[in-house]
């Protein structure tokens, strides 16, 4: 739990916990293995080009790796996003942050809020609402996640709502 500012305090219990991150299939491990196998091949096709007295287009391969370099570095950065979703019997807070480090704070009163999923063909959609406010929840997980996500956050209600009768 996070005692930043926007978290529910440590005094309550959490009835439920979960940080949501978009998935990145290469570890940054496995990207350096990329970025050094496409220099190697790069620097392999340049020497051919320079010894064929094609040098120019050495600065186009050079080119092509920085873009390919950053187009990973902006692929990463978006990476660091993401929800966090603290529920208490009280309170339910949805704190969003954004790949910059920027933050957005949600908070309902479980008793009063809905959960809506909606499945449209092969893409799902989790909305929360309560007293005409509404936020979307995982927009970065797979259809099947968001699915199972909307489960749990359906049971916890469920349950809440049976303890205050």
């Amino acid at each position: 739990m996070l005692s930043s500012e926007g978290s529910i305090s440590s005094a309550e219990n959490l009835l439920f916990n979960a940080v949501l991150r978009p998935n990145r299939s290469l570890s940054k491990k496995g990207f350096r293995f990329l970025m050094v196998f496409i220099l190697s091949i790069i620097f392999i096709s340049s020497l051919g080009f320079f010894l064929a007295g094609a040098w120019p287009v050495l600065g186009f391969l050079g080119l092509d790796v920085a873009l390919i370099y950053f187009a990973f570095r902006f692929s990463y950065r978006s990476g660091g996003q993401y929800e966090l979703i603290e529920m208490t019997e009280n309170e339910m807070l949805v704190t969003r942050v954004n790949p910059w480090g920027q933050k957005t704070s949600f908070s309902f009163q479980p008793y009063w809020m809905q959960v809506s999923f909606e499945e449209q063909d092969e893409e799902n959609v989790l909305i929360l609402s309560s007293h005409g406010r509404s936020v979307s929840l995982g927009r970065f997980l797979a259809p099947v996640e968001r699915k199972e996500l909307a489960g749990k956050l359906i049971s916890v209600l469920n349950r809440i709502k049976q303890n205050s009768l």
